[in-house]
């Protein structure tokens, strides 16, 4: 992999100055505050690095690999074809066939051995490929794996973290999903990263997790522009959600895909002085409700954007904790962006009507709006 391109850093020296120059500096702090005479605030700033969904994940990945000899990645083509979209790029040629090792086509089977291998210390990322296929391992992940922890009374763990592409990319199409039967199950955590540096940030924190985490990859996201990522190691917590952008009329909550989405509704609401809240869940379950609640009672209208089908998925949920939590801040009803309750179409134009959009949340603020 190519190494990704350095931004930022130190500022230059500047040019010397004169010693009155100098001296009257220093009688200007002497009488100003410590905060002003301190170093900016963008001088301060970490150095950045440009990269893309692959490339930030790629790097977690290889980085908890080099700290923790326990880890190890299983998946389909993820040793000489460098995994889905360059998804284990440079992986296996870095760890060996000992740390990086091909998965043959018998999901279930080899989940449970896994499985067995997070209980007994170890610490496997199961790459499923796309999310259409984890069906074949809900079996010994929602009612064997999700639950040992608390059927041992946290004298047991497993340590695993299973990924899962969705979505769709250029010709690629998986916009089948099944996050809202992952969010039901408790014991199991659910993360959506929508930017390369959340994908870093949770991914590293996901495989130091005790227990077992789903990773839901958006396809979108995967070939997007690259961003800026921090070069310092950055854990981002699981559970936790993020306000990408301050408003005040309307809250819309977003989650992987969605995220760009509502982000550019909201670019375009504001050029008719609509302002809209975007919060980035990040993390599916366990959900974040006191920053999305927080920021309900601050607009009193709100729109949620998902993926997954309506009905049963979860933007349900989040309505429904909302009326219980937040009810009296609520200034008019509750808007849901989300595919029909249908087998996703294969034609494109019909594909696009299927799944949400730019336009879909544009409409569905101005619908909350005018109450």
């Amino acid at each position: 992999m190519s190494s990704p391109k350095s931004i930022g850093g130190p500022p230059g020296k500047s040019a010397p100055q004169s010693s009155a120059r100098r001296r009257s500096g220093r009688r200007r702090c002497r009488t100003s505050t410590r905060r002003s005479c301190s170093p900016r605030r963008a001088d301060r700033r970490p150095f950045m690095t440009v990269m893309t969904m692959a490339q930030a994940t790629v790097a977690a990945i290889a980085e908890e690999m080099r700290r923790d000899p326990r880890v190890f990645l299983t998946g389909f083509g993820v040793t000489h074809y460098g995994g889905v979209y360059d998804s284990a790029k440079g992986l296996w040629e870095e760890f060996g066939d000992q740390r990086v090792i091909e998965m043959p086509m018998t999901e279930t089977g080899y989940f449970g051995i896994c499985a067995g291998a997070a209980m007994f210390g170890m610490r496997p990322i199961f790459d499923i490929c796309f999310a259409e296929y984890i069906p074949y391992i809900t079996e010994p992940l929602c009612a064997d794996m999700a639950a040992v922890h608390y059927g041992t009374a946290g004298k047991a763990h497993v340590p695993i973290v299973i990924c899962a592409k969705q979505g769709v990319a250029g010709n690629l199409s998986h916009v089948r999903g099944f996050n809202s039967w992952l969010i039901h199950v408790p014991g199991l955590k659910v993360v959506a990263p929508a930017t390369p540096r959340d994908a870093r940030g949770l991914w590293k924190s996901a495989i130091r997790d005790e227990n077992p985490v789903v990773i839901l990859e958006s396809l979108a996201a995967w070939v997007g522009p690259p961003e800026e990522v921090p070069e310092t190691e950055e854990l981002i917590p699981i559970g936790q959600a993020e306000v990408k952008r301050r408003g005040r009329d309307v809250t819309v909550i977003a989650a992987g895909e969605t995220v760009r989405l509502a982000l550019e509704a909201a670019a375009r609401l504001a050029g008719d002085g609509i302002e809209a809240e975007v919060i980035d869940l990040r993390t599916l379950a366990p959900l974040d409700f006191d920053t999305i609640v927080a920021s309900v009672r601050r607009t009193g209208r709100v729109v949620i954007v998902h993926s997954d089908w309506k009905i049963g998925g979860f933007g349900a949920e989040i309505a429904a904790t909302i009326g219980e939590r937040a009810h009296a801040a609520l200034r008019t009803w509750i808007r849901r962006v989300a595919p029909p309750h249908l087998p996703p179409p294969f034609r494109r134009e019909l594909e696009e009507a299927f799944l949400p959009s730019v336009d879909g949340v544009v409409s569905a603020v101005r619908e909350v709006l005018r109450g």
